[in-house]
Formats: structure tokens, C-alpha cells, sequence
């Protein structure tokens, strides 16, 4: 009867023991599931954040895109509009209807004059043209037009300019290669504005998909960090200018120091195979 008793008692203990763990395991297995969602949840919350902040980002790319192109029509009516339109109605004062009432000598100044006129006419329409697409850049490719452009701004006695491409026996589409110059036209008017640098030299590499534009200053410059904070800020339009284009080019641009903090170094990456 005793050892019955212990029997029944020991029975019940472990009885006990193993609905105490079974409830230990439902609770646990419950927290995890919990826990699991929880994290879900957060994650879901944090991506929809981040996807949030994306749009902003690219809304404000696309807005600084809009309000360049907005700025370069702009530029170019009133070109047209303060230089070009005036010069047009002047040739037409010479050649007006009353030409046949003048004296030859007469009418030979007043057709040379209107001669002059239309060419002046014709070569500020040929520079608003150059503006938009640099012809040496349109026939020769980015290397030519990255020389010129280095040329003349070691010409200027501003600063020492250098620039040397060492891989680019294929050009790249010419729609890319605009955007890549107009970039490295907006760096370089930001070194030049900014930076009080005394040298700025360029360098191009390229490998099986990308290619490398590196421009390097002994100025003042900015990082990563910076830029990222800039680009997100109201002011500071040339460099949404240069994030916008670099998107379009699908590319990255990367703002780095040199570790003896003695010249800054702006990185270009571009894919080779972009869809433009």
C-alpha cells in the first residue's frame, strides 16, 4: 500500500513537471512568434520609412532636373530674345522697301550693313548651339572636349589644369558623354568658385563594364557625408544638378580626402552599357 502511494505520488510530480514544461514551451514558443512578428513589423515600418525617404530623394533629383532645364531655356530665349532678335530687326531696317528709292552707293551700305548684321546674328545662334552641344565634343569625343575645356582653364593663369584619359579607345554613347561634361563642368566651377585650389588634374580609366572619371584638387573641398547632407537641403543646386545627371546616368559619384588631407578627390563611375 505504501509503495503504491510513492507510485501515485511520484506519477503525479512528474505529472506536474511535464505540464509545467509543456505550458513553458506554449509561452516560449509564443514569445518567439511574438517577438517574430514584432520584428516583422518594425522591419516593415523601417523599409517603408527608407522607401519614403527615397521618393523624397529622387522627387527633389527630379525637381533640380526640371529646374535646370527650366534655367537653360530660360537662357536661351533671353540669348535669342536680348541678342539675336534685336540684330534680326535691325538687318530688317536696312532691307526694308525703300531700298528701291535709294542711290546705288546707297544701297550697296545698306546691304553690307544687313550683310553683317545676319552674320553677327548667325554666330551668336552658333554659340547658343555650342553651349548646349560643344562641337568638339559632338566630332571628336570626350577626351578631345575634356582637353579644350583643361586648356583653356590653364590658359586663364587661374590654376595649374592637367588631364589625361588612359583607356578610351571606344567612345561612349554621346548622350553619356554630355552628361559626364557637364558634370565635370559644374565640379570644376565649384573648385574654382569655392575651393581657392592651386591645381586640379583629371584622370580616365575604364575596365570590362565601367568607366572612371577622377578629378583631383589641392583646394578646399567636400566628402561623402557632406554631400549627402547637401544634396538634400533647399540650396545647393549645382550639386542636385551633378546627383540628378549622375542618375541619369544610372552612375555613382563618390567625395574622398586623400589620408595626408593634402587634395580632395571626386570619382565619376559610370556603366558603360547605360540605357539612355
Amino acid at each position: 500500500m505504501i509503495f503504491l502511494q510513492v507510485n501515485t505520488s511520484a506519477a503525479s510530480g512528474f505529472n506536474y513537471i511535464m505540464l509545467f514544461g509543456t505550458l513553458a514551451m506554449i509561452m516560449l514558443t509564443l514569445g518567439i512568434v511574438f517577438f517574430v512578428i514584432f520584428h516583422q513589423r518594425k522591419v516593415i515600418r523601417f523599409n517603408d520609412q527608407l522607401k519614403r525617404l527615397e521618393d523624397d530623394k529622387q522627387q527633389i533629383l527630379l525637381n533640380a532636373s526640371i529646374k535646370f532645364q527650366e534655367e537653360e531655356r530660360n537662357r536661351i530665349a533671353a540669348d535669342l530674345h536680348d541678342d539675336v532678335g534685336p540684330l534680326l530687326a535691325t538687318a530688317r531696317l536696312y532691307l526694308n522697301e525703300n531700298l528701291v528709292n535709294l542711290e546705288p552707293g546707297a544701297l550697296v551700305q545698306s546691304i553690307f550693313s544687313a550683310k553683317q548684321i545676319i552674320d553677327d546674328s548667325i554666330q551668336l545662334i552658333r554659340n547658343i548651339s555650342h553651349s548646349m552641344m560643344p562641337p568638339t565634343l559632338k566630332n571628336f569625343g570626350l577626351e578631345s572636349a575634356m582637353s579644350d575645356l583643361f586648356q583653356k582653364i590653364n590658359g586663364s593663369g587661374t590654376l595649374s589644369a592637367s588631364v589625361r584619359f588612359h583607356d578610351y579607345r571606344t567612345r561612349l554613347k554621346l548622350e553619356q558623354e554630355l552628361l559626364i561634361f557637364r558634370i565635370v563642368q559644374e565640379l570644376i566651377n565649384n573648385i574654382i568658385k569655392h575651393s581657392n585650389a592651386g591645381f586640379i588634374h583629371l584622370t580616365q580609366n575604364a575596365n570590362a563594364t565601367h568607366t572612371y572619371i577622377r578629378l583631383h584638387h589641392d583646394g578646399q573641398g567636400i566628402v561623402q557625408a557632406e554631400f549627402d547632407r547637401l544634396n538634400h537641403v533647399s540650396t545647393g543646386l549645382g550639386l542636385k544638378n551633378i546627383a540628378s545627371r549622375v542618375k541619369v546616368l544610372n552612375g555613382r559619384i563618390f567625395f574622398e580626402i586623400d589620408p595626408s588631407h593634402t587634395y580632395y578627390k571626386v570619382t565619376l563611375e559610370i556603366p558603360k552599357e547605360a540605357s539612355l
